[in-house]
């Protein structure tokens, strides 16, 4: 038998109700038990929804008397210092940030030097809060903002340079690069060069829109030469799936996705890497393409 994952929802407002929860309903191996949320009108919908959770208003106390394997964040930022607490007690690996509301919408909305500022300081304010903690910015050009402060890991590699903190890294999101318009390959290397490169999540999108789509339905090539280059950072962390799927059934779409991320990493064990770095070396593209598309074609 199989156990369930028991995890909590801290903060159980509109986006955990209508766009966490049921991913977690859905989803195998995984059991919400716990809600934490001030509020009495949004613990009995927590109630309604989860009737064998245990619900409560505050925080403390709550992972002593329920066992957690997981905690999903989902409250508003005036509770995140306490969250964090809550992830180190919890021995978190990192928090993530993804700051989308930081940035400008209009020319002449905002003080470009001003807003920057207090994207940079206010991180360093957290990090320096809890300096035990690892936290790691999930980079991304937009949405909801038209433009997001940290839009490309270039722009989050020198704001985490300018913070002066060592605590601070980057989730390098596969679709979030596509979408900045940039080689993943190409800054994943240059983000762990850097030593920032905290965790990685791969999906897919057309570079117009964080689709979030299943892994290489689109971009396959580049997904391999992505795995490639995780390969070649001697990456062991988890490699994890960030995708949205809004009318497939998620639990075959992460399915899927983890079947062709094992069929592009048996894929690599076959790159002649003497001949593809011999290619490289010649900056022969068509060459480079050659060894590829004879694996993927099987020719």
């Amino acid at each position: 038998m199989t156990l369930s994952r028991r995890g909590a929802i801290v903060g159980f407002g509109g986006v955990a109700e209508h766009g966490h929860l049921p991913g977690w309903l859905r989803a195998d191996g995984f059991e919400i038990v716990a809600v934490v949320d001030p509020s009495p009108a949004r613990r009995a919908a927590a109630e309604a929804r989860l009737p064998k959770a245990r619900t409560s208003a505050v925080l403390d106390g709550l992972f002593d008397a329920t066992e957690i394997d997981f905690v999903d964040i989902a409250s508003p930022p005036a509770h995140h210092a306490r969250a964090i607490e809550v992830a180190a007690a919890l021995g978190a690996k990192y928090v993530k940030f993804w700051p989308g509301q930081d940035g400008h919408d209009y020319p002449f909305q905002a003080d470009h030097a001003q807003i920057w500022d207090y994207a940079v300081n206010g991180v360093r304010e957290i990090a320096e809060f809890a300096p035990q903690t690892q936290f790691a910015i999930e980079y991304k050009a937009k949405e909801p903002r038209v433009h997001i402060t940290f839009s490309t890991a270039a722009r989050t590699l020198l704001a985490i340079q300018e913070m002066g903190v060592s605590n601070v890294g980057i989730v390098l999101d596969f679709g979030h690069s596509l979408f900045a318009k940039e080689t993943p390959a190409d800054v994943l290397q240059l983000v762990h060069k850097h030593g920032k490169l905290v965790s990685v999540e791969v999906n897919d999108n057309w570079r117009e829109w964080d689709d979030d789509l299943a892994v290489g339905t689109v971009h396959l090539i580049e997904t391999l030469e992505f795995l490639h280059a995780l390969r070649r950072i001697k990456w062991e962390a988890p490699i994890l799936l960030d995708q949205f799927p809004f009318r497939e059934d998620p639990v075959t779409a992460a399915r899927a996705s983890i079947r062709t991320v094992r069929a592009l990493d048996r894929l690599l064990d076959r790159v002649d890497l003497n001949q593809l770095r011999a290619a490289q070396d010649a900056q022969d593209a068509l060459a480079a393409q050659r060894l590829i598309q004879d694996l993927l074609l099987h020719n």
